[in-house]
């Protein structure tokens, strides 16, 4: 069983969280950072975009800064996520390539990592599956999308998992032309995209989420996490990157 180092739930702005798991990605590429998983909730709220999309084809960026809602663009690829801070739990898993856990076959390590939710979701009382390429869903419907990048040796996989989901919010924060959106196009999404509490049909509170999450990742991949923190070193290039990369234009509307 390997020994993972666990940062437990923490609160953070979207350019801290982004930057967040750059630095350890460099701390681990430089032999100074031990393979890790964290989870972690978005505060305030946020849009976060894949690293080959345009802000703003993708958000509306007027609708967010009135609502103090942030933007950042990520390291990983796929689409434009709304981050809901009562909303979900997000996780981030570093490995370096080579694990086990991450074999050269990206589609199967998604399918490997993603167990990690699929367990915790059962924890919950709720029935999912892996759905290639990165989803999970639960009665035919996804309840969480997954993104991951190869970089310096290591590998970066993190993803939501919706605890309640605010259709109307979300088609206020994406680029949907506000005329277009319907009540059709509202129950379209609520058919295809449900939450946790819309599955069980009761409240669940975000300890719970987090409880599971931690036993679902550590039974599924068989690993044990360890209590740990971000070095000072880690500290450092975080806050860092979360001023001078994931805060700036140059880097959230490169494209």
């Amino acid at each position: 069983m390997d020994e993972i180092r666990f940062i437990d739930l923490e609160v953070n702005p979207a350019a801290k969280n982004m930057a967040i798991d750059e630095a350890i990605m460099l701390a681990m590429r430089d032999g100074a950072a031990p393979p890790t998983f964290r989870i972690y909730r978005w505060k305030p709220s946020a849009v976060s975009i894949g690293t080959f999309q345009g802000m703003t084809e993708e958000v509306d960026v007027d609708f967010c800064r009135a609502h103090g809602i942030d933007v950042v663009r990520r390291m990983t690829g796929g689409g434009a996520v709304y981050h809901d801070f009562e909303g979900e739990i997000t996780y981030s898993i570093l490995l370096p390539q080579g694990h086990r856990l991450v074999p050269s076959d990206i589609l199967k390590s998604y399918e490997i990592l993603c167990a990690g939710i699929v367990a915790a979701l059962g924890h919950l009382g709720i029935d999912a599956q892996f759905s290639p390429v990165n989803d999970i869903v639960a009665g035919g419907k996804k309840i969480s999308g997954n993104a991951q990048t190869r970089r310096h040796g290591i590998v970066l996989q993190h993803g939501t998992t919706l605890l309640d989901l605010d259709v109307e919010k979300m088609f206020s924060v994406l680029k949907v032309s506000k005329e277009k959106v319907s009540d059709k196009m509202i129950r379209d999404v609520k058919q295809r995209v449900t939450s946790i509490r819309d599955a069980l049909g009761r409240h669940v509170e975000m300890s719970e989420l987090r409880d599971a999450l931690v036993q679902g990742f550590s039974e599924a991949l068989d690993i044990s996490l360890v209590p740990g923190r971000l070095s000072s070193e880690e500290n450092k290039v975080a806050e860092d990157l979360a001023r001078t990369k994931y805060s700036s234009t140059e880097w959230n509307f490169a494209r």
